[in-house]
């Protein structure tokens, strides 16, 4: 995920604020890591440089 879309993400389920939380990057694209919705909590993974913003209940276990 490159950096520069933290500019225009927001949660899915609140419309709140997300906060980039990085495990892994390459140069300027964030590899692993997570987002994460400060005003109601949930957690978006980022994986392979996707970070998935489906709602909890819709994503895959």
């Amino acid at each position: 995920m490159k950096k520069s879309l933290m500019e225009i993400l927001a949660c899915p389920v609140c419309k709140g604020p997300l906060e980039l939380s990085v495990e892994k990057e390459d140069t300027d694209e964030v590899v692993t890591g997570s987002l994460n919705c400060s005003k109601c909590k949930e957690k978006y993974p980022i994986e392979d440089t996707i970070p998935n913003l489906l709602p909890p209940d819709l994503r895959k276990k």
